[in-house]
């Protein structure tokens, strides 16, 4: 048995039988359906290739997920060495197998000290409806059932099942479905965009005082948690100022409220770091993670769970009614445990802190000068590009204009993916980039912005 032979079809219909048949995740299906899929067919290191041939460097490691790059023979060993000895069991009536044991105790060996305990699902979304699940049993357990509200950011996204994406903050999907009652949305730390004429520095303390202004308006004997990603992912990599998370902390520790960090998209080296969590210097109750912990090989996502956390709900008796068929899948697990022993010792993440994140930022930095960029921001191997009208007063172009959507097209004619979310151009390379290849992608986003720049004119 081989892989599908990408050469079996033409590039037209693979898009055919795309259009026909596939409906795509945040997709216009009719402008996908007329203008034709991208086919994806190979990919290796750093690279993807389609199906006409070209070769692109992955500025977004597949979706935030392939941190170790493509072609990782050690990853696909260890899945299929698992599936030939124990290809599935489930771990419901008080079973368990090796890989998620051995997992679990990776998992917390590089996890904040006080974490000690994981819950699996399939997927980040997954995780946060489990996150909703833990904080209420607690409370429940804590006999203070009245403590349901969770409080979480504007712009904010924690997955698109209907309790994480009525936990996130994006008004598109909320115009889509009816979301969950007892969740609350504060402003997001964007100086950028939000900070008007404050400095950064105090800009960071009055977005993060909103939270204690919403915990007393609501009654903090009825908040339960804050819920937030250390950096904003998919709302545009919002980096928040220094004067943030110590402030956040310090409010929820006030208030006694758990606090979350989704760490689906910083987990396992994102910033330099094990966890954006360790790079502010936070100490979450529950960090929901996926993405990078199998590289994107296997589906696997779950929650670390702190020792506050943990111990009540070992202590309280009575059933935790959750969880999913393939929680702790063993193949996904193996594909886990490939990927953390890669992590720990081939140096990936100390190489990202100390070598080519500060490299990646500097080279990014350039592009400050181009006169289409209002600002670039970044932390380790994560980065915006913000598109603006007018440098000086940090002027937007109009929605219509789709100026985010003329980039990405010319970022891919210059052989590089980055994503556009409005006119924000964000990137999240494989951390096995080097300094070569920081040089090409900077490269090619400045070729991207000069044809941008071009066809606006």
């Amino acid at each position: 048995m081989t892989a599908i032979n990408a050469h079996d079809r033409s590039t037209a219909q693979w898009q055919q039988l795309d259009a026909q048949h596939h409906l795509h995740p945040f997709t216009d299906f009719k402008e996908l359906a007329d203008k034709g899929s991208r086919i994806i067919v190979k990919a290796e290191g750093a690279y993807i290739y389609d199906s006409e041939g070209n070769k692109l460097l992955d500025g977004m490691a597949g979706l935030w997920c392939c941190n170790l790059g493509y072609g990782r023979q050690d990853i696909v060993d260890a899945v299929s060495a698992q599936l030939q000895q124990l290809p599935f069991y489930n771990n419901f009536f008080q079973c368990s197998h090796p890989p998620a044991i051995e997992l679990s105790r990776l998992l917390t060996e590089v996890a904040p000290a006080h974490m000690n305990n994981v819950f699996y699902t399939n997927s980040g979304s997954e995780a946060n409806d489990t996150v909703i699940r833990l904080i209420h049993r607690y409370w429940d357990l804590q006999e203070q059932p009245q403590r349901k509200t969770i409080i979480s950011r504007k712009n904010a996204y924690h997955g698109s099942t209907v309790a994480a994406g009525s936990l996130g903050g994006m008004n598109g999907m909320h115009k889509q479905y009816a979301t969950l009652p007892g969740i609350e949305h504060i402003d997001q730390p964007y100086w950028f965009g939000e900070g008007g004429d404050m400095n950064p520095a105090e800009f960071g303390l009055a977005a993060a005082r909103q939270l204690e202004a919403k915990i007393d308006e609501l009654g903090a004997d009825k908040v339960a948690a804050f819920i937030a990603e250390p950096i904003q992912g998919a709302g545009g990599v919002i980096i928040p100022p220094e004067t943030y998370w110590p402030e956040i902390s310090r409010i929820c520790k006030d208030k006694g409220i758990l606090l979350v960090c989704d760490e689906v998209i910083c987990g396992f080296g994102r910033t330099g770091e094990w966890f954006g969590s360790n790079y502010f210097g936070v100490e979450p109750d529950l960090i929901p993670f996926a993405k990078g912990v199998t590289n994107g090989y296997q589906p696997l996502g779950g929650v670390l769970v702190g020792d506050r956390v943990a111990n009540v709900l070992k202590a309280g008796g009575g059933e935790f009614t959750h969880g999913f068929t393939y929680s702790g899948h063993p193949a996904s697990c193996a594909a886990a445990i490939a990927v953390i022993k890669a992590l720990k010792e081939e140096g990936h993440i100390e190489r990202v802190r100390e070598q080519t994140g500060p490299y990646l930022q500097q080279r990014l930095a350039e592009l400050a000068e181009h006169p289409l960029v209002g600002e670039v921001r970044g932390a380790g191997f994560v980065a915006a590009i913000e598109l603006v009208k007018d440098k000086a007063k940090r002027q937007r172009f109009e929605e219509d204009d789709g100026v985010g959507g003329i980039c990405r097209d010319a970022c891919i004619a210059a052989g590089l993916v980055m994503r556009a979310v409005g006119d924000t151009m964000i990137i999240s390379p494989p951390l096995t980039l080097d300094k070569a290849q920081i040089d090409e992608l900077v490269d090619k986003a400045r070729a991207a912005l000069d044809a941008t720049a071009a066809q606006l004119a």
